[in-house]
C-alpha cells in the first residue's frame, strides 16, 4: 500500500517536533538523504546547549537541511561539511532559505578535516557518522580534536537494539553492506569513551521507542515500508543518540 501525498503530509506533522513542523514537507522530502533529518536534528539539538553565534560543525550534512535548521532555530554559525554533495548545490539551498550569512558549505572528508584543533564550540552529525567511524581512536584522531574543551558533541546514527551475530538467514538476501556498520547503543558508548576525550551526557535510543518510531515513519513517508528488509527487521531498528562534552 502506497501512502498518498495528503497522508504523507499528515505523517510528517509530528507533535514531538514542533520546530520541524514549520518547514515545508515537500522541501524536506525532496532534499533529505535517509530518514527525516529535521526530526533527528531537533531531538538532538533540544538537549544540547547551543547558543547564538557559536561555531558549530555539522559533519555529513547531506544537502544541508540540518545545517539550515540549526542556523534558523538556534542562531548558530554552521559549517555544513559533506563529502558527497556539491558545495554549490548546498549553497543554493542555503541561499534560498536566506541563511548564507550563517551557514557555510564545505566539501570535506572526515578522514582529513580542514579545521584547526579546538576550533568549534559544538559538533553535530546526523545519520552519517556510522559510515566512517570504525572505533574510538578514529573519533579521537579525526573528529573530537576539532571541538574545544567544554564543547558539546551530539550524534544520531541508525542502529540496532540487538546486534545480529550472525545475520539471520531470512535477512541475508535483503542485507545492505552499509548495515555492517550499524551498531548498538553500547557499541557507540564504548567508542565515545574509548577516545578518552569526552564525558557522556546522554546516551539512548530516544524515550518511548521514538527512535524506532522515526525510522518507521520515515519509511512510510518515502513509501519504503514494504521493503522486505524493513518488514523483517523493523522491530530491531532504532536511532542512537549520544551527547557528550569534550574534556
Amino acid at each position: 500500500m502506497e501512502y498518498s501525498h495528503k497522508e504523507i503530509h499528515k505523517i510528517m506533522n509530528n507533535e514531538l517536533y514542533p520546530l520541524s513542523n514549520k518547514y515545508d514537507p515537500d522541501w524536506i522530502i525532496q532534499n533529505w538523504m535517509g530518514s527525516h533529518c529535521l526530526w533527528l536534528q531537533e531531538a538532538l539539538a533540544k538537549n544540547m546547549n547551543l547558543l547564538p553565534n557559536q561555531h558549530v560543525l555539522d559533519l555529513g550534512c547531506g544537502k544541508a537541511l540540518s545545517s539550515i535548521f540549526l542556523a534558523r532555530e538556534y542562531g548558530v554559525n554552521v559549517w555544513a561539511a559533506d563529502l558527497w554533495n556539491k558545495v554549490t548545490d548546498n549553497f543554493k539551498r542555503i541561499q534560498n532559505m536566506y541563511m548564507e550569512d550563517k551557514v557555510y558549505p564545505i566539501h570535506a572528508d572526515a578522514n582529513d578535516l580542514p579545521f584547526a584543533d579546538d576550533y568549534f564550540d559544538a559538533f553535530v552529525s546526523i545519520n552519517a557518522l556510522f559510515f566512517f567511524t570504525p572505533n574510538g581512536q578514529f573519533l579521537k584522531d579525526h573528529i573530537f580534536r576539532h571541538v574545544k574543551p567544554g564543547g558539546e558533541i551530539g550524534v544520531v546514527v541508525p542502529g540496532f537494539y540487538k546486534q545480529y551475530d550472525p545475520i539471520p538467514d531470512d535477512l541475508k538476501p535483503h542485507w545492505h553492506p552499509d548495515m555492517d556498520k550499524w551498531y548498538t547503543l553500547e557499541w557507540w558508548k564504548d567508542a565515545f569513551l574509548e577516545s578518552g576525550m569526552v564525558d557522556i551526557i546522554i546516551a539512548d535510543t530516544f524515550p518511548n521507542q521514538e527512535g524506532n518510531a522515526i525510522y518507521r515513519k520515515s519509511t512510510m513517508i518515502v513509501n519504503a515500508h514494504e521493503n522486505p528488509f524493513y518488514v523483517l527487521a523493523m522491530d530491531n531498528i532504532t536511532f542512537i543518540r549520544i551527547i557528550a562534552k569534550r574534556i
